[in-house]
């Protein structure tokens, strides 16, 4: 393991850890300096250059939206974060409202980070997309004894978006699913 693999990894660990622990209900959507930015086959590594970039900067401004509408519980706002072809190992839109709705129902002081570490921006067909490796995780207080508790973590996963009517979507995530799962076994996923 290189140097700086592991100086990241131990920022990232930090990082979530703070995250997870703080009470307080905040949302974090950063790119990490070591980050990688591929547009069409073409690699920009120099951070400035990432941050400044339009496209990336409106993917960015996507996430912050759907945070603040998580910090807000505001459904809405929350669900146009989500393309119509949204597919999250079988969830559809509709899931999402009723995973959001029983997150908001049981869980309150959310708060999330979401670390880019890689973006790829590239077209398929007449659509922008965009593959972004993410690190992170959604915490929150449970409504019932008030525990603070992580609802769910992600290393290095990558997220799917596309430009669909004119801003970023999420379209869903990169990862094997389980092949069989109990009926009441419906987790509570940030889906993004």
């Amino acid at each position: 393991m290189d140097r700086q693999f592991r100086q990241r990894l131990i920022l990232t660990i930090l990082t979530v850890l703070w995250l997870a622990l703080s009470p307080e209900s905040h949302a974090v959507v950063q790119i990490l300096p070591e980050v990688s930015l591929t547009v069409d086959g073409r690699a920009v590594h120099d951070h400035a250059s990432v941050v400044s970039d339009p496209t990336v900067k409106e993917i960015l401004a996507a996430f912050d939206r759907a945070e603040a509408a998580v910090q807000k519980e505001d459904m809405a706002p929350l669900l146009q974060f989500y393309a119509k072809g949204y597919n999250y190992h079988g969830l559809k839109p509709v899931d999402v409202r009723r995973i959001w709705g029983e997150v908001f129902t049981h869980y309150r002081e959310l708060s999330s980070t979401h670390l880019f570490s890689e973006v790829k921006l590239f077209r398929s067909g007449s659509q922008l997309r965009a593959e972004i490796t993410c690190t992170g995780g959604l915490y929150g207080t449970e409504d019932k004894g008030g525990t603070r508790i992580t609802l769910d973590s992600w290393f290095r996963e990558v997220h799917y978006l596309v430009h669909e009517d004119g801003a970023w979507r999420f379209l869903g995530n990169a990862g094997a699913a389980p092949s069989t799962a109990p009926f009441t076994s419906s987790p509570h996923h940030p889906l993004f």
